[in-house]
């Protein structure tokens, strides 16, 4: 295997690397803060139809195919898009297509896990905050939605690895990401295994990086679930 290749390049890949980053980490943030009233207004009875309809739409259509409808499409609403303002700089760049459309992808499944956590909290719980007098905001804000958070967060984990990989797919529309880089490489060298195992080695190093801090993350949110070394049994044991 010819590495010059790779190390040449090196800083080709680098830039592509912190596009795949950018790409994840602020599609990531903002499905998260649409998928929240997504989540809610797909259990209130009056606007489960729509929500219905968007979890729908995005999990059921390939994501491949969201990227061409949202790229290629746009290009069928110019002028609609220049009259509202949203053509130079937003629809006419391929950066803005990609986010938007992953923003839209992974608000959907993230609605429908925050959903399902949010009805998984037992109803005990409900109860007995109700009982204390809770209601309303501060009923979800103390009982529900930190108990809905962590039962998410294992679902969700695997979703943020999701999008993380599905990004290589925002190469197809002319984004220089990890993938994009990797193509053109490719294309211009034929040297098909090196850069491919190279690019497979960094987006592995970004999966388990993620898989580390979501540990992290929910080690820390079930602390109070961690059993003491120093218990009654294992004196009794001793």
């Amino acid at each position: 295997m010819d590495l010059s290749v790779i190390i040449d390049n090196l800083p080709d890949f680098a830039d592509g690397l912190w596009v795949t980053i950018k790409l994840t980490a602020i599609s990531v943030t903002l499905g998260l803060m649409l998928a929240i009233p997504i989540a809610f207004a797909r259990i209130n009875t009056f606007t489960k139809p729509i929500a219905y309809g968007f979890i729908f739409f995005f999990r059921g259509t390939p994501l491949l195919v969201q990227f061409f409808l949202v790229y290629y499409g746009a290009g069928q609403f110019v002028e609609f898009f220049k009259d509202i303002g949203l053509w130079r700089g937003f629809f006419r760049e391929a950066w803005f297509c990609g986010l938007f459309t992953l923003t839209l992808n992974t608000a959907a499944y993230t609605a429908e896990i925050i959903r399902g956590a949010i009805t998984a909290v037992p109803r005990g719980e409900v109860e007995a905050a109700r009982a204390c007098g809770m209601s309303g905001l501060k009923l979800y804000r103390r009982i529900v939605l930190p108990k809905a958070a962590r039962l998410a967060l294992p679902a969700y984990g695997n979703e943020v690895i999701f999008l993380m990989q599905a990004t290589s797919l925002a190469s197809l529309i002319t984004i220089m990401d990890l993938t994009g880089i990797a193509r053109k490489l490719v294309a211009k060298s034929f040297a098909v295994y090196e850069v491919y195992i190279f690019v497979g080695i960094v987006y592995l190093i970004l999966t388990y990086t993620i898989i580390f801090v979501l540990k992290r993350i929910e080690t820390k949110l079930n602390a109070h679930q961690v059993r003491p070394a120093n218990t009654a049994d294992d004196t009794f044991m001793r």
